[in-house]
């Protein structure tokens, strides 16, 4: 069985317009949820998954802070081209290409993308994936070239659900 964490960004800064929107850099506020949202991942699990990440550096940043959590080296958070202005069909596509001993994966993304490829998986919407939220999909198949659209949920949370309780 294969597991994917679909990661949304944290929270980015919109304070300098000049950037190109591949830099826009996180918010504290971002930093301090994808602090909260990695604690809260590491507790639900017990595997050390690998991670994927958009280029751009808000998305970039949020994988950072999960690797720290998880106490994976920096240097092995891969980025994935593909990724950045994505669709649900090249995140399959990427999944489908990864190797076989990798159980568990980390994606670190961008909307709308995320939303329809859970949306896909589920055969249902979600509804919308906050920042810094987190989707836990559990794919019944042994090899990732055999992943298609089907998944069940484990669990989805996001900031607000967890500052609430």
């Amino acid at each position: 069985m294969k597991t994917v964490y679909l990661v949304r960004h944290a929270k980015s800064s919109w304070d300098y317009p000049h950037l190109d929107d591949r830099d826009r850099p996180l918010k504290g506020r971002g930093i301090r949820d994808a602090h909260l949202m990695a604690d809260y991942v590491a507790e639900q699990t017990d595997v050390t998954p690998t991670l994927y990440a958009s280029p751009a550096t808000r998305a970039l940043h949020t994988a950072m802070i999960f690797a720290r959590h998880f106490q994976i080296s920096l240097d092995a958070v891969r980025v994935q081209e593909e990724l950045y202005e994505s669709t649900a069909e090249r995140v399959r596509t990427l999944l489908r290409g990864l190797p076989q001993n990798e159980d568990a994966v980390m994606i670190f993304g961008h909307n709308p993308t995320f939303e329809e490829f859970i949306d896909q998986c589920l055969h249902q919407p979600l509804g919308h994936v906050p920042t810094a939220a987190v989707a836990c999909l559990h794919f019944p198949v042994e090899a990732w070239q055999d992943l298609d659209f089907e998944a069940e949920l484990l669990f989805f949370d996001f900031p607000k659900n967890l500052k609430a309780t």
